[in-house]
């Protein structure tokens, strides 16, 4: 049974001070309690962030766009830390994190789409990764329920998926077990002395100093007051529209056994079957700020899409709808390291890769604020290269 979680009212310092306490937020502050910092996490409702409504697919192959490889390499590095790392955290807190082995399919419905899976699997090959080809008739084989309308697709067996929601809860046990003190209040801005971040003042009036702060505040991160223009993340809201639905079986077979991702009518869809029967449909892409109302519109395109993979999927009940924000920067990787101001690190813009990031992010976090150096894998996502350089003085 999980044991109540530590608040903490005042205004006492702490070496680090993480603002934000989603999934990467709790994450980086187990891990650095873990090479014995103290820690204080600030937010309202810990463990809620936009992970309760992320399908979970650990898919960095199959997200891999052309331009990306240093944020594939990074995702693969934390896919590979993920059996271990969800085993550490059901070995510290005895609960499940949801995470299971069962490979990705991507697939196509027309011979446009066709055609470009075929150029994705070649790019795949030449940067040496395992992804194979399949006939439609092979995709169905694997996959029964899919239309008879699938041309081929492409199948990565080392894709993985975890629960977001199951991960969130057992990441916020953990911190607890671990000593990190929680303040549920939210970040009123930043405090700043002499040039350096001195941690936060909430909005309950409490100010928290720290020797490091940790920018996690997902997609709020750009907005926090008293963040110096300089150091101010380029970080966006995108609201993505999710559908939970029941699976159920079909002549002896499961609906669907692992994640399906294709592209229909332009737009990026993907389906994540959980092991308890539950099925992940999403993800709208919208850029309409800080909004996270669920449309008509968007459940309706969702399940429009989804029919012309799975015909049967109209047939399964409908459990929930949801939105949430992904946390977009102008490049879709994430900030990692220290900002232009010092005492101020950033964890955060992991758009539609925060939890597959989530392992790698906390460990290269953890490691800046314990020894500060950056690792060499999370060396290409430094908030500097947004940085502005200064003109040359005139000659």
């Amino acid at each position: 049974m999980a044991r109540a979680h530590t608040d903490t009212g005042s205004g006492v310092g702490s070496d680090v001070l993480v603002i934000g306490g989603g999934i990467i937020g709790l994450a980086v502050a187990w891990r650095s309690a873990q090479r014995g910092l103290t820690v204080t996490v600030l937010d309202p409702d810990p463990g809620r962030g936009a992970n309760r409504v992320a399908a979970g697919m650990l898919a960095p192959v199959t997200e891999l766009q052309y331009g990306e490889e240093d944020l594939m390499r990074l995702g693969m590095a934390s896919n590979e830390r993920y059996a271990d790392f969800a085993a550490e955290l059901t070995a510290a807190t005895g609960l499940s994190t949801g995470y299971r082995s069962c490979g990705t399919l991507a697939v196509a419905l027309d011979a446009d789409d066709r055609a470009e899976l075929r150029e994705l699997l070649a790019f795949h090959q030449r940067l040496g990764l395992e992804s194979e080809w399949l006939t439609g008739r092979e995709c169905r084989k694997l996959e029964p329920m899919l239309a008879p309308s699938v041309r081929g697709g492409v199948l990565v067996r080392g894709d993985h998926q975890v629960d977001g929601r199951r991960l969130g809860t057992a990441l916020l046990e953990a911190c607890a077990r671990a000593g990190v003190a929680l303040h549920r209040s939210r970040a009123a801005e930043l405090t700043v002395h002499q040039d350096r971040a001195t941690g936060a003042r909430a909005e309950d009036g409490t100010v928290l100093t720290a020797g490091q702060t940790v920018l996690a505040a997902g997609s709020w991160s750009g907005e926090l007051p008293g963040v110096p223009a300089d150091a101010r993340t380029p970080v966006r809201p995108v609201k993505g529209q999710v559908l939970r639905l029941r699976m159920t079986t079909a002549f002896g077979e499961p609906f669907l056994s692992r994640n399906l991702r294709a592209v229909v009518r332009g737009v990026h869809l993907y389906l994540v079957p959980r092991a308890d029967g539950e099925l992940v449909l999403g993800a709208t892409m919208e850029e309409m700020g800080f909004d996270t109302t669920v449309t008509a519109g968007g459940v309706y395109e969702l399940l429009r899409d989804a029919h012309a993979l799975l015909p049967g999927i109209t047939e399964l009940p409908l459990l929930e709808t949801g939105a949430g924000l992904r946390p977009g920067t102008p490049d879709n990787a994430p900030l990692l390291g220290p900002t232009a101001l010092p005492g101020l690190v950033a964890a955060t813009g992991h758009h539609r890769n925060g939890v597959l990031l989530t392992p790698v992010t906390a460990d290269a976090i953890s490691a800046y604020l314990s020894t500060g150096s950056l690792p060499a894998e999370a060396a290409p996502f430094t908030p500097a290269r947004f940085s502005t350089p200064a003109p040359e003085a005139a000659r």
